[in-house]
């Protein structure tokens, strides 16, 4: 299998109400480091963007943190981590969280981080990256979004096959796995294009 070695997080900026979301990114942040794998996200130090940041660097992983500069008051840019990056706006975040990323993982969240799944999605179905992408189904968080992406499915507005590119695993170990064997099948990045 092809290792993964960065891997691009979108996740809340608030913390939800159900404690699990913060124990499992306990779990995927040891996972992370003794699979040496780094840590992109969006840069804030609050909710469970801070609480991964924070998390990732105890237990010795690199976190970098991409941010608009319009949100580092409202997100509170995190000064701890090893490399805080500024942008302008929202859509070069992601595009530099993408060239940064050998893999995306969506955790829990709101309409941001939706936004940014489906951002990352999209580029996908376009060809504009081949990484894989997952969703760590935390408490079965994302069982509705499933159920609306078949929906599109069944009506003829998403292709089967591009949804079952989609990863959906409970398990930080066992979705980093079936990242690292779509990678290994699909090699990495080979589209050349670029995100801008």
């Amino acid at each position: 299998m092809q290792a993964i070695r960065s891997v691009g997080i979108f996740l809340g900026s608030s913390t939800g109400i159900n404690p699990l979301f913060g124990r499992k990114i306990a779990d995927l942040c040891e996972t992370f480091a003794r699979r040496s794998i780094a840590v992109v996200y969006g840069g804030g130090n609050i909710g469970l963007m801070g609480l991964l940041a924070d998390t990732a660097i105890k237990n010795g992983v690199h976190v970098t943190g991409v941010i608009p500069r319009h949100l580092i008051e409202r997100e509170f840019g995190h000064d701890g981590i090893q490399d805080l990056r500024i942008v302008e706006t929202m859509h070069e975040r992601k595009a530099v969280m993408t060239r940064l990323s050998d893999a995306f993982l969506v955790l829990p969240g709101g309409i941001g981080t939706m936004d940014e799944f489906f951002e990352v999605f999209t580029w996908y179905q376009l060809g504009l990256h081949n990484r894989p992408i997952g969703l760590l189904n935390t408490g079965d968080f994302y069982d509705p979004l499933k159920t609306f992406l078949l929906t599109m499915v069944r009506e003829g507005f998403l292709r089967r096959d591009v949804y079952e590119t989609l990863i959906f695993e409970a398990s930080a170990e066992r979705i980093l796995d079936r990242m690292e064997e779509r990678l290994a099948s699909e090699g990495k990045d080979s589209s050349g294009l670029e995100l801008s």
